[in-house]
């Protein structure tokens, strides 16, 4: 039975005058009153110009709204705010929260039944996933897709991992201005989202796992004739999914949040998706902790051999099936019964799911993994007494036992004076450190974690060092990176009272990270402590006062549901 959330009339204190108005302005779209009884479809138009990841969404809209009206509803589509990742400053992730209140809120608001949710860049996919499990009706998403692979003199270049390669090897002199120029011209060769499993990417995997989008949806690139026929087909299921009254509380459920989990660590994903994944979670009443994804990794194999963590980029991934065909890999330990977007099962979804032997250097088999261990580990210690986060496949063998000497940098202002000051005492065996740069300290938690090499030791040839911050890094990004430090410095978190010269040990099989300074000592410097001055007005402000911390999901303390029993 269709829902009557299209009855939803605004208020004028009279219910008769309210539905009179509302059709005298209705029918400047052309529909007739009739029309109004079918099912009424809200889909999220996240185009942007700004956004270039959003650009080629018109006609990805247009597909939705064929499906829609080929299954007998009435798509309309409205806009919220779209978060391009390159050009949004100081970055997107403070904008998250913002992004998915504005799509709960119009999903409330509006007379629709059902809403699908158009997202691709990084943080766009988590908002709309968060606002819609609030909101709570009848939604299905989809993604714009992956850019297809770029080139530069027979070598395959993806988006932004390297980016930040080719930037790095010509701050050591490795390539020339020349050189560089010829390569940002072919970084980003097409409509769609970074191309590598960054976040953008894991985050469409991750909806995909967790049920809430058409199986294969995540993979295909954005300018594929597939991606419009899937579009096509989300507007029908959105108009079947309306008529079941099937909704994300129902999908995402707390054993659809491990489906989701191991498809990250079997793929090698982003460590942003731990935060949203936290969130979106949150938005239901399920918590997840830190120690849940560490459980998880420990016993899902790493399966895709996909870029920064290994060779392969999402065109390929998608010629070897995509998420489905990881998914079937990894049957054997999913919850197979939960329900999907489909309106069916994800077992009955991998029926007849295959991966083809011709692609198996791109997704391996269960019992033969690229490594036996996901691709994110949680560390913990008193520099992080809440855990902190790190992705060994893409870090450095040698580094990921280490005891090292600090050099510390009190804040991104501090790293971008300082770090390629050739006065700098650093060596290649100390560990960079970046303080305040975490949800309350930058504000908003920049991808400022990938430190950067210090000049002076790239001219050498270094090219990895450990690097921790209570920052986040961009899911294309790599190297030996420690972060999500929680709590933040800004919040008196132990990594704020770091100090040069500090020796710090790491141990990622221990999942340790310790300063080796005393309790005493700590306890001295938290009393010289005093806590950052926070923005006194607008949005900024609100989001300093209610931001939780990075292994809550880093969401505002008032946008949380209440907590339900746990099933596991």
């Amino acid at each position: 039975m269709k829902s009557d959330n299209n009855k939803k009339l605004t208020s004028y204190g009279d219910p008769g005058f309210s539905e009179f108005i509302r059709q005298a302005f209705n029918r400047h779209l052309g529909f007739d009153q009739e029309d109004f009884k079918k099912p009424v479809i809200g889909i999220c138009n996240t185009k942007s110009e700004i956004n270039r990841c959003h650009t080629h969404i018109g006609p990805l809209i247009d597909a939705v709204k064929k499906g829609v009206l080929m299954a007998g509803g009435i798509p309309l589509e409205f806009p919220t705010i779209s978060l391009g990742e390159i050009n949004t400053s100081p970055t997107t992730m403070l904008y998250r929260n913002l992004a998915a209140m504005d799509t709960e809120e119009m999903i409330r608001a509006q007379p629709i039944d059902g809403v699908v949710l158009v997202g691709g860049c990084d943080k766009v996919t988590p908002s709309q996933l968060m606002g819609a499990a609030s909101a709570d009706i009848p939604s299905i998403m989809i993604t714009g897709g992956p850019m297809n692979n770029g080139e530069y003199e027979g070598r395959t270049l993806g988006a932004c991992s390297d980016c930040r390669f080719f930037w790095q090897e010509f701050r050591g002199g490795s390539i020339t201005e020349q050189e560089k120029d010829a390569i940002n011209k072919e970084l980003a060769p097409t409509a769609g989202h970074c191309m590598v499993m960054g976040s953008a990417s894991t985050m469409a995997v991750c909806a995909e796992a967790l049920g809430m989008m058409l199986p294969g949806g995540a993979a295909i690139p954005a300018t594929h004739n597939r991606r419009l026929k899937h579009a096509i087909d989300t507007g029908k299921k959105i108009v079947e999914l309306t008529a079941k009254g099937i909704k994300p509380s129902q999908v995402m459920t707390e054993k659809a949040f491990d489906n989701a989990i191991r498809a990250l660590m079997a793929v090698g994903g982003s460590t942003n998706a731990v935060i949203h994944l936290i969130a979106i979670a949150g938005r239901l009443g399920i918590k997840l902790p830190l120690e849940r994804f560490d459980q998880l990794s420990r016993t899902t194999p790493f399966i895709a051999n996909l870029r920064p963590a290994g060779k392969y980029q999402m065109e390929d991934f998608y010629k070897a099936g995509g998420a489905p065909a990881v998914l079937k890999e990894l049957e054997s330990i999913l919850n197979v019964y939960e329900l999907t977007v489909t309106g069916t099962t994800l077992k009955e979804n991998l029926e007849g799911v295959t991966v083809s032997n011709v692609y198996r250097d791109i997704i391996y088999p269960f019992e033969q993994p690229l490594h036996k261990e996901g691709g994110i580990a949680v560390l913990k210690g008193n520099l992080a007494p809440n855990g902190a986060v790190i992705k060994p496949k893409a870090a450095s063998k040698e580094l990921l036992h280490h005891r090292g000497r600090a050099v510390v940098f009190s804040s991104t202002q501090e790293l971008e004076k300082s770090i390629d000051d050739p006065s700098l005492d650093v060596q290649a065996d100390d560990i960079l450190v970046l303080q305040n740069a975490g949800p309350v300290g930058a504000p908003g938690m920049p991808e400022a974690g990938m430190l950067p090499i210090p000049q002076s030791l790239l001219k050498k040839g270094v090219r990895d060092m450990i690097r921790i911050s209570d920052a986040r890094m961009s899911g294309t990004a790599f190297g030996t990176v420690i972060l999500h430090v929680a709590p933040e410095s800004a919040v008196g978190g132990p990594i704020g009272l770091i100090k040069t010269g500090d020796l710090i040990e790491v141990d990622v099989e221990a999942r340790r990270i310790q300063l080796l300074v005393s309790d005493e000592e700590l306890a001295n410097r938290k009393q010289q402590w005093s806590p950052p001055v926070i923005a006194q007005r607008g949005y900024a402000h609100i989001y300093q006062k209610h931001v939780m911390q990075a292994d809550e999901g880093c969401d505002f303390d008032f946008l949380l549901a209440p907590q339900k029993e746990k099933v596991r």
